[in-house]
């Protein structure tokens, strides 16, 4: 499972790429995501062990290879809320107001 800030670098990698035609700096990755580079690299860094994205050459952006571009469905963890045992819920609030 991806942290929010992992999922966000890797929502602007893929969106990025698709309207610009091209991936952003690490500069530019820092400024859109308000970290310092370290914290930058390491959300990088987990992404290419997590197999979402492929960067063999480290040198350059560029050279990233977007693998998939969400989180994986089966990763996810589903906070749902438990309806109480008696059926009954807060849908009287939307519909008999």
């Amino acid at each position: 499972m991806l942290t929010d800030y992992q999922r966000k670098v890797l929502r602007i990698l893929y969106n990025y790429k698709g309207g610009r035609r091209r991936f952003p700096t690490i500069h530019e990755l820092t400024v859109k995501t308000g970290k310092h580079k370290p914290d930058v690299m390491l959300a990088l860094d987990a992404l290419v062990a997590a197999e979402y994205i492929h960067w063999e050459d480290r040198s350059d952006t560029s050279n990233i290879v977007i693998l998939e571009g969400w989180e994986r469905e089966a990763e996810k963890l589903m906070f749902k809320e438990a309806l109480p045992l008696n059926g009954a819920s807060n849908i009287k609030y939307w519909t008999e107001y």
